[in-house]
């Protein structure tokens, strides 16, 4: 009975582990999108703020 306690503790950790790595997955995911769009997007933006300054 005890050894199929142990099983069943090293299976519990294990999935938190795996856990943590789809939320590392997920992560690393975001910032990667968030890098295109800011290098996408950027020369856009400085554009219109330098013409939204130029007009004011």
């Amino acid at each position: 009975m005890d050894a199929i306690t142990r099983m069943f503790v090293k299976v519990r950790e294990y999935q938190q582990g795996q856990t943590m790595a789809e939320y590392a997955l997920i992560m690393a995911a975001v910032a990667v999108v968030v890098f295109v769009g800011y290098q996408t997007m950027g020369t856009t933006i400085t554009t219109l703020l330098g013409s939204v300054d130029g007009k004011l």
